[in-house]
């Protein structure tokens, strides 16, 4: 009977010959605890993401978007079009702001033209977005 206070261990402690120290555990107990542990790494790595998501945010590399937006963005609307309404801009705004004609930015939009990769930078700039929000 363990004592109160005390956890009852199915662990065998054996010291070899060359001087190891091994514990012998059943292979239920074993699989729990590598189960225990991959939680723990899991855990981890969301709290990682969590700090590296906050610091991008409070640095101006990420941008919160609402779930509005994100489902928009999901399910294959146009990128440039769905950051523009958001961002409550007409397409003449945008287009001055980045140096086209209206034509060609509704162009964009409507998926019928691409646009240079320096153009879509100049979306981001103007847009207030990181660039891989606008990379399709």
């Amino acid at each position: 009977m363990a004592k109160a206070g005390t956890v009852k261990s199915k662990v065998q402690f054996i010291h070899t010959p060359g001087g190891d120290d091994l514990a012998v555990l059943p292979r239920s107990e074993y699989d729990r605890l590598v189960v225990l542990a991959a939680e723990a790494q899991e855990d981890a790595a969301a709290s990682r993401i969590v700090r590296n998501s906050a610091r991008a945010l409070k640095e101006g590399r990420e941008v919160a978007l609402p779930k509005a937006v994100a489902d928009r963005l999901a399910n294959g609307d146009n990128a440039v079009r769905v950051i523009r309404e958001w961002r409550d801009m007409i397409q003449g705004e945008l287009a001055a702001a980045v140096g086209i004609s209206q034509n060609y930015l509704s162009e964009i939009e409507n998926g019928r033209r691409k646009g240079p990769a320096e153009l879509q930078k100049r979306f981001a700039r103007a847009l207030g977005v990181p660039i891989d929000i606008l990379i399709e």
